[in-house]
C-alpha cells in the first residue's frame, strides 16, 4: 500500500520541484501554488462526469476513429479545457502572475494536481499497480507537465502581449489539446506502427517543454542581468 502511493505521488512532487526551482529569479507564493495543486485535484470529477457522458459516442466507429475520438474528443478537449478555466481563474487577474514564466509555472502545478489524482487511480485500481506506477511515472505524469508548459507559456505572452492576446489564448489550449490528442491516440490506436513512434514522440515533447522553459526563464524582468 505505502509503496504504491509513494509510486503514485513521487513523480508528480518531483517535477513540481523542478518547476518551482526553474522559477529562480521570484518564487510563486506557496499558497497560491498549492491552490492550484489543488484546483487540479479537485477539476478530476467534473473531468471524469463529462469523460464518462461522451465517451460512448465513438464506441460504434471502429478501432481507429474510435480511438480518435477517445483520444481527441474525450481524452484532451476535456481534460485541458478543464485545466486551461482553472488556470486562467486562478491567477488571470492575480498580481503574482506578473512575468511570462509565471503561466508556466501555475499550469504545471494544475495540470499535476489532475495527474496526481488519476496517478493514484490508475495504480490503485490495477492489480498489476506497481508496473503502471512505474510506467506513468515517465510517461503519463511528465505529459501532464509539459502540457501544462505549453499551455502557460502561451498564457504568459496572452497576459502581457496585449495586441495579440486573442491568438495566444487559443494558441494555450490548442497545443497542448493536440499533444495530448496524439499521445492518446498513439496509445490507443494499438496499430504497431503508430506505437514505434511512442517513444519518439515522447522524447519530442521532453525536448519542447525544456526549450519552451529555458525561452522564459532567461528573460525574466526580475533578472537581475537584464535589470541592470
Amino acid at each position: 500500500m505505502i509503496n504504491l502511493l509513494l509510486i503514485s505521488v513521487a513523480p508528480v512532487f518531483v517535477i513540481l520541484a523542478y518547476i518551482y526551482y526553474r522559477d529562480k529569479y521570484e518564487k510563486e507564493p506557496l499558497s497560491l501554488l498549492l491552490e492550484g495543486l489543488l484546483a487540479g485535484g479537485v477539476i478530476v470529477l467534473p473531468i471524469v462526469y463529462f469523460e464518462q457522458l461522451i465517451d460512448p459516442i465513438g464506441y460504434d466507429f471502429g478501432q481507429i476513429p474510435s480511438a480518435v475520438w477517445t483520444a481527441f474528443m474525450v481524452a484532451a478537449l476535456v481534460e485541458e479545457a478543464f485545466k486551461f478555466f482553472a488556470v486562467y481563474i486562478l491567477i488571470w487577474r492575480n498580481p503574482n502572475f506578473n512575468e511570462r514564466f509565471d503561466g508556466i509555472v501555475y499550469a504545471v502545478f494544475v495540470s499535476l494536481g489532475f495527474a496526481l489524482v488519476e496517478n493514484v487511480m490508475y495504480v490503485f485500481g490495477n492489480p498489476d499497480g506497481l508496473r503502471v506506477g512505474l510506467s506513468r511515472a515517465i510517461t503519463a505524469v511528465p505529459a501532464h507537465a509539459i502540457f501544462g508548459i505549453m499551455m502557460g507559456y502561451w498564457l504568459g505572452f496572452a497576459k502581457f502581449i496585449p495586441s495579440k492576446r486573442v491568438v495566444y489564448m487559443i494558441s494555450a489550449f490548442a497545443y497542448p489539446f493536440l499533444f495530448h490528442g496524439i499521445y492518446d491516440f498513439i496509445l490507443m490506436s494499438r496499430h504497431k506502427i503508430l506505437l514505434m513512434l511512442f517513444a519518439p514522440f515522447l522524447v519530442y515533447m521532453y525536448i519542447r517543454g525544456r526549450k519552451r522553459m529555458k525561452q522564459l526563464d532567461g528573460k525574466s524582468i526580475f533578472n537581475p542581468d537584464i535589470a541592470g
